[in-house]
């Protein structure tokens, strides 16, 4: 039965197009939403068994997908607590966006082909996360890109829609190059894909011996040579894999492609940034974990890269005036925080956030496609405003969801031994406590993602609070029609916004005992590689934070903050370690100020007066264009290769391979035609001159051969 929670939606995706010709669009959605709804159930039936319940680990191998010497992958349903959660998060989210969507694009005529390629989405992410080797996860990696692609553009008659599928292929492919090379490095020096052969070795720092070389050599300790240079093996093999997690995921530097994705339909949105493609990059970080504790300098390049994307696109989204670019900055700041954590070791709360995460973005996506679809499909923020009394439902999902993103909470308040509080106060906090933690620990920038992180709570307090403003509250900027009419989302629409929300409101609370709390050794009972576990014993049960720090190896990260109630200055966590009272408070502090700077900016007189950043600023514009990371690349990437492209066609192409080879050729038989046509005149006498000249040479040659033979 395992086999079935991933196929099932294949199953759907196969069947969209002939239901949609023989029996109607209605048919094709009914059929694929009803698959995934019972891939959903199956999901959370094996999350209880596999995570919750007797932990029922197991691998059902299917078959051997190709054999080819030492070079073994089988197609296998891996089920152990990483790929459980997985499964719930993914199979759960596209349900309800099928659900969403058959409200969504009812007057779309593209439906059946629209459902069939948001299962074949959800087909290729199962099969990545249930992966039992890199093999079979590559396919599925590729496979979310190829249906990313296809979403991204399913309106393809407008010319913006296929330059942003294009964009988001090309640039993933970029990342998937370097996750190829790691893939390649990883058969290199282990001779074997499969995940529990790699995972042993490193574990036991087994000595091998890599792939053609004469000798072998712990592996913590193996170097790779490459152009005369010695590497680190698993810092090598780290840093490729974490450049296709950077692509997928869109993190800084291979970003660019995210905020055009949402040319595609807003369900498309929600699927891609709460469950599927950009949870993957994390997803891989936290499934190599034992790699990337054995490669501290890969760590500390995903704790960087993480923390600088954190703050990015914060910044960024301070700005952004199109309700679907707020909400998909957010997405790629948070994304950011993920890996952050998992790069000072904090596996178990990076999963946490994506979990979390999972339910209040979707949450928002959705909330604003039923805004967008409330409004007449307006999708620019300045010119709305009041909309909660046009849509009060949608309102209040809406600000469910703010309130989650933004971390409201009461911290150090513990109900039922979880901190109480929203999906992301409770996650985000065991973020950055981890992040101090680390820092104190002296790991490479965990301090550093710590004070990154408390700007990216205060700019995304801000913008979400911001979109709330200026799309909800005060007068509308509407025009009359939409102001008298305003297009009431259908109940197919609605309703699976009301599961997300109570997600977005108790899931942190419901989950983190299990995830990050007293039972997460339990829970995750080896899918992941927790450094809390290895220090828990030498770890003091009392003392101040750096007592506790210094008990913890220096490769090795605290564990996340217990949130116990403190009674003086520093708070008890989880593992014997310690935080300060002001780390305990200080995101809740942050949540504020940017909740306090969006009010008194946008909550009285003009909500579109010119605010700290003024339009023509040298500040405004650096973060209105992004960064200047498109017009960067253009100038770097896009325009050199257009115009190398251009030489090799009209030089290389036409003027040396054509002009020489084919074209050549057909000119001189055509030159030589017209010259021999220009021998047939017509004339008699012209003829009659060339029979005379021809007898005169042939007696000639006559003469001459008879005069040589005497």
């Amino acid at each position: 039965m395992e086999p079935f929670v991933v196929l099932l939606p294949l199953f759907g995706a196969m069947l969209a197009m002939p239901l949609g010709r023989l029996s109607g669009p209605r048919a094709a959605e009914i059929a694929t939403t009803a698959l995934v709804g019972l891939a959903a159930l199956y999901s959370w039936h094996l999350f209880f068994d596999v995570a919750m319940g007797a932990q029922n680990a197991r691998t059902v191998t299917l078959f051997t997908w190709f054999s080819s010497g030492d070079f073994v992958a089988d197609w296998a349903v891996r089920l152990d607590t990483l790929s459980a959660v997985m499964l719930v998060v993914v199979n759960t989210v596209s349900f309800l966006v099928h659900f969403y969507s058959i409200g969504y694009m009812h007057e779309d005529d593209g439906r059946p082909r629209f459902f069939a390629y948001l299962s074949l989405f959800t087909f290729a992410m199962l099969s990545l996360v249930t992966a039992d080797n890199f093999m079979q996860l590559f396919f599925g990696w590729e496979g979310v890109g190829l249906a990313s692609y296809l979403l991204i553009g399913f309106w393809f008659k407008k010319k913006s829609a296929n330059d942003a599928a294009i964009k988001a292929f090309v640039v993933n492919r970029v990342g998937d190059f370097g996750f190829a090379l790691g893939i390649m490095g990883v058969f290199y020096v282990f001779k074997s894909v499969e995940f529990d052969a790699v995972f042993s070795v490193v574990k036991a720092n087994a000595e091998v011996t890599p792939w053609g070389a004469a000798a072998g050599a712990p592996v913590r300790d193996l170097t790779i040579t490459f152009l005369g240079q010695d590497f680190h093996a698993l810092t090598t093999i780290a840093v490729l894999l974490f450049i296709g997690a950077m692509g997928k995921s869109a993190q800084f530097l291979l970003h660019t492609w995210l905020p055009d994705a949402m040319e595609g339909p807003t369900p498309v949105s929600a699927l891609i940034h709460a469950a599927t493609m950009v949870t993957a990059g994390v997803f891989l970080v936290c499934r190599c974990s034992i790699i990337f504790e054995n490669a501290p300098d890969a760590a500390a390049l995903v704790t960087l890269v993480g923390a600088i994307t954190a703050l990015f696109a914060a910044s960024v989204g301070l700005l952004q005036d199109d309700i679907k670019k707020v909400v998909a900055y957010s997405t790629c700041s948070q994304l950011g925080f993920m890996f952050f954590a998992a790069g000072v070791g904090a596996y178990g709360a990076a999963m946490f956030h994506l979990l979390t995460h999972a339910f209040f973005k979707a949450l928002l996506f959705l909330g604003s496609g039923a805004v967008i679809h409330g409004m007449h499909h307006e999708q620019d923020i300045k010119k709305m405003g009041g909309v909660k009394e046009l849509l009060p439902f949608t309102h209040m999902l809406m600000f469910i969801g703010t309130i989650a993103i933004t971390g409201v909470g009461a911290p150090g308040l513990i109900l039922f031994g979880a901190p109480f509080g929203t999906a992301g106060f409770v996650s985000k906090d065991v973020i950055l406590e981890s992040a101090f933690l680390a820092g104190e620990a002296g790991r490479p920038f965990g301090a550093f993602a710590f004070g990154i992180g408390l700007v990216a709570a205060v700019f995304t307090s801000f913008y979400s609070w911001r979109l709330m403003y200026l799309t909800f509250y005060r007068r509308s900027r509407a025009p009359e029609h939409v102001r008298k009419h305003p297009h009431a989302a259908p109940d197919a629409m609605m309703i699976p916004l009301v599961p997300l929300a109570i997600g977005a409101l108790f899931a942190g609370m419901a989950f983190y005992p299990h995830f990050v709390g007293k039972n997460a050794e339990h829970f995750w009972n080896g899918a992941l590689y927790l450094p809390s576990a290895e220090s828990h014993a030498a770890a003091p049960s009392h003392g101040d934070a750096g007592e506790a720090a210094a008990s913890t190896p220096s490769h090795a990260a605290p564990g996340p903050a217990d949130h116990a109630a403190p009674a003086a200055a520093e708070a008890h966590v989880e593992g014997g370690h310690h935080v300060p009272l002001w780390v305990l408070w200080a995101p809740f502090i942050a949540m504020l100020i940017g909740l306090m700077t969006a009010a008194l900016h946008y909550g009285r007189g003009d909500p579109l007066k010119p605010g700290f950043l003024r339009p023509g600023g040298i500040v405004y514009g650096f973060l209105k264009n992004k960064w200047y990371f498109d017009e960067i690349y253009d100038f770097l990437l896009v325009r050199p290769a257009l115009a190398f492209g251009r030489f090799l066609w009209k030089e290389g192409d036409g003027r040396t391979i054509d002009g020489v080879g084919p074209d050549g050729v057909a000119a001189a038989v055509a030159q030589g035609a017209r010259r021999i046509v220009r021998v047939q005149t017509g004339y008699m006498y012209h003829y009659a001159f060339a029979m005379l000249v021809g007898i005169a040479l042939f007696v000639t040659f006559i003469l001459l051969r008879s005069g040589g033979g005497e």
